[in-house]
């Protein structure tokens, strides 16, 4: 399968994750919440997928289009 890598679309910090690795996730499905401007923006599933890993960590700091996390679709 090909795996995909979910990247932040701002520069923010990681305010939530709220998966972990192994979890079923449905397109839209909120992987981690990223805190900017004093707004929380979710990344979210591009599709149905499984969550193989995170790559950052809470109150990490990250750029626009930095990887956040690596996804197989269902």
């Amino acid at each position: 399968m090909t795996r995909i890598e979910v990247k932040s679309e701002i520069a923010g910090k990681v305010w939530k994750i709220e998966t972990k690795a192994g979890d079923r996730l449905t397109e839209d499905d909120a992987i981690l919440i990223l805190e900017s401007m004093k707004m929380e923006i979710p990344v979210s599933a591009p599709a149905d997928c499984t969550l193989i890993e995170i790559l950052v960590a809470e109150e990490d700091t990250v750029e626009e289009g930095q990887p956040v996390a690596i996804v197989e679709p269902d």
